[in-house]
Parts: C-alpha cells; sequence; structure tokens
C-alpha cells in the first residue's frame, strides 16, 4: 500500500473505534477499492466486526493528489458489504456527506447516527442485513428542475423540504443546485445530480431484464445523466426507508429529462413506476418499486426470481420448472414476497407455506440458478 492508502485504512480504523461507532478497532479490514469523486480520490474499504463476523462497508476520502490528509468524508453505516454495489453505495455515502456537512451539520449531533453494533439480534443478522437505499433516475441530459421536485415532493407526499428543520445553509452545492439534503424523521434522504451516466453502462446491461418495457434498453442508452437518491438511518424501520425513497425517486420521474428509472436490478419506465407508487397512497406497500420479478422460459416450463428482497433482510426467492402461465407464476411470487413483508416473515428450507387450509408448499435453500449465493425455493401449484 501507498502512503494516501495506509493514512485512510488508519483513518478509517480510527472512525471505527470512536464510541460512537464500534467502539473498538476493526477485527479484521481490507482496502476493496477506489474511485474518483468531483476531483477527490477516495477509498473503500471492506471489514469485520468480529473475526467470525460479516463484511461490512466503509468509505473514507477525499484526497487530492499526493496529499494524506482527508476532507472528513469518513462513514459507515454498518451494511454488508457486497462487491457489485460497492462502489455505487460508496459514492451514495460521499454525496450525502457532502451535503450533511454543508447543509445539516447543525441539526443533526453525531450521536444522533448511532447505533447499539454489539447487540445480539445485529449479531444474528434481521435488519442489519437491510442495507441503505439507492436508486438511480436516468435523465437525457444534466439538468432538473428543484422548484418543480419540491413542489411534487410537497403535494405528492407532503414532504416539505423547506420546512424549517430542512433550510439548507449557504454553501457551493446549495449555490449550485447539485445536491439537498432532507432529514425525515430518523432518515435521510441525499439527492445528487451528477452530470454523467451510470459507470461502465451498468445501468445498459440490467435494462435488458426488463421484459415490460421494449424500451428500457435504448432509454438507459441514450441517459448522460442521472439522479442519485439515497436514503440512510438504520434507526428507521426498514419498511420506511424504502418507503422514503420510492417517494423521492416518484417525484424525480415527473422531471422533462427523466428517460428512466435504474433500481432492483432493471430499468423501469418512470410512468410505471408512478404508477405502482401509488400503492402508498392507499395504504399498501409499492413492492412493484422495490422488487423485480424475473421471468425466464426453460422448454415448456418457466422459471421466476425476486431481486431486492436483501435490501429488507429477507433471502431472494425463485420458483423453478413451474408448469404455468408466466403473468401466473409472477403473480404467485408478487403474493409471497407482499405476505413476507408486510408481515415480516422469515421463511426457512424445511417449513411449507400455504394461502389455504390444504396447500402445503414445501420450501428449500439452495444455490441460485440466476443470483449470487443462495436462495429459497418455492414448490408451485398451478390453479385448476
Amino acid at each position: 500500500m501507498n502512503q494516501q492508502q495506509n493514512a485512510a485504512l488508519k483513518s478509517m480504523k480510527e472512525w471505527l473505534a470512536h464510541p460512537d461507532e464500534l467502539g473498538k478497532e476493526p477485527a479484521k479490514i481490507e482496502l476493496a477499492g477506489e474511485f474518483d469523486l468531483h476531483e477527490l480520490h477516495y477509498y473503500i474499504f471492506k471489514y469485520k466486526k468480529s473475526i467470525l463476523g460479516k463484511w461490512l462497508l466503509g468509505v473514507c476520502g477525499g484526497y487530492e493528489p499526493g496529499e494524506t490528509e482527508h476532507c472528513g468524508h469518513v462513514f459507515s453505516e454498518m451494511e454488508p458489504y457486497e462487491e457489485t454495489t460497492a462502489k455505487e453505495k460508496a459514492i451514495a455515502m460521499v454525496e450525502m456527506i457532502r451535503s450533511y456537512w454543508m447543509e445539516q451539520a447543525q441539526k443533526y449531533e453525531a450521536g444522533k447516527m448511532a447505533k447499539d453494533h454489539d447487540s445480539a439480534e445485529d449479531e444474528e443478522g434481521n435488519d442489519s442485513q437491510a442495507g441503505s437505499f439507492l436508486g438511480f433516475v436516468l435523465l437525457s441530459k444534466p439538468e432538473w428542475n428543484l422548484s418543480q421536485l419540491k413542489t411534487d415532493l410537497k403535494t405528492d407526499w407532503d414532504i416539505d423540504w423547506n420546512a424549517d428543520e430542512n433550510e439548507a445553509e449557504d454553501g457551493e452545492e446549495n449555490a449550485d443546485n447539485t445536491s439537498f439534503v432532507i432529514c425525515v424523521g430518523d432518515m435521510m434522504a441525499a439527492v445528487s445530480l451528477i452530470e454523467a451516466p451510470v459507470p461502465e453502462e451498468e445501468a445498459v446491461a440490467n435494462a435488458a431484464n426488463n421484459y415490460m418495457w421494449p424500451g428500457a434498453v435504448a432509454a438507459a442508452k441514450a441517459h448522460t445523466a442521472q439522479i442519485l437518491v439515497a436514503v440512510l438511518g438504520n434507526q428507521a424501520p426498514v419498511l420506511e426507508r424504502g418507503k422514503l425513497l420510492v417517494k423521492f425517486i416518484a417525484a424525480c420521474c415527473k422531471q422533462e429529462t427523466v428517460l428512466g428509472v435504474y433500481t432492483s436490478g432493471t430499468v423501469f419506465q418512470p410512468q410505471f413506476y408512478l404508477d405502482a407508487a401509488q400503492m402508498l397512497t392507499d395504504g399498501g406497500l409499492p413492492v412493484l418499486n422495490w422488487i423485480y420479478f424475473g421471468l425466464y422460459q426453460e422448454g415448456k416450463t418457466w422459471n421466476a426470481y425476486t431481486y431486492g428482497m436483501r435490501m429488507f433482510g429477507k433471502e431472494e426467492m425463485e420458483v423453478l420448472q413451474a408448469d404455468a402461465k408466466p403473468e401466473e407464476l409472477r403473480n404467485f411470487l408478487l403474493d409471497i414476497v407482499y405476505y413476507v413483508l408486510d408481515g415480516n416473515v422469515t421463511l426457512h428450507a424445511g417449513e411449507t407455506l400455504g394461502f389455504s387450509e390444504n396447500q402445503k408448499l414445501p420450501i428449500t435453500c439452495s444455490k441460485s440458478e440466476v443470483l449470487e449465493g443462495s436462495t429459497l425455493k418455492i414448490g408451485f401449484t398451478a390453479n385448476k
């Protein structure tokens, strides 16, 4: 490691050792990546609270070339480290921190974000498996109308980001209208205009998954900028964090330059996202905003899977080789997802699941056919 990397490692350890965080140095920590943002350099770290614990995500920066003093952007939400999403989540944390210090430094005391990291529930997983919620609103050009966004948040969701507790401090981000932070209860929503497309054509590749929108790939290819929306705050219930993300993204979908929404492993059509978000106004859960239901055919049978359950600390699910119509299979899995999220139900391998007294669908767990890691396999019986 070079001098700057060693300095970042030392700073990350010191931050984690603070009494309001781990209270001690991590049992294990490794440099997992690096990136440039706003002409500063940042380092991604993965660390463990205990030797047998899970890898967690942290970020430290930003550094000027050749310097060993960072600008104060050191942070971790104590969320699981996943290689495929680490960079995006690290960028979201940095954007949140920048706005936080410029606009909210006097509003949130450091202890506000402290969590009981030593609790038994946290060691077992549960809600600690749920990461920060984020999404990318794809734009045709690097422009947004903040006045309209403000109006849409208030009109559609009764969120007033000009309320006294959310008044922006004077600063660069406020002056050039590229980002802002809103505190809603125990949550913080960070919204940033990024004048560049999602890196490495990631949105384009994942847009191909959306069988419901033939124009998804074209929309992803056409985007030149994005609005990054992130919701942080592990003190708030995980469903509330997810709901707040949907509200902010839905408001962004009304921007004139919007092309699509990249989240949950695919690119959604803006109008579809807006329509699905209406579940919130009826007191329901916006499952179609949160979870992508994948479908693919093998021979004469269909397979289905979920993408997005892990954000809620739940296992992803699959149904394999079902003799059913694709829409029937999708609705079947949708019902199970709603049941699990609405009731905070944890399914286990070896159990059975049923929506009637006599229905007993077997649950197993094994390596996924399409996703990383293991998933729950749900037995399927077609309606007669």
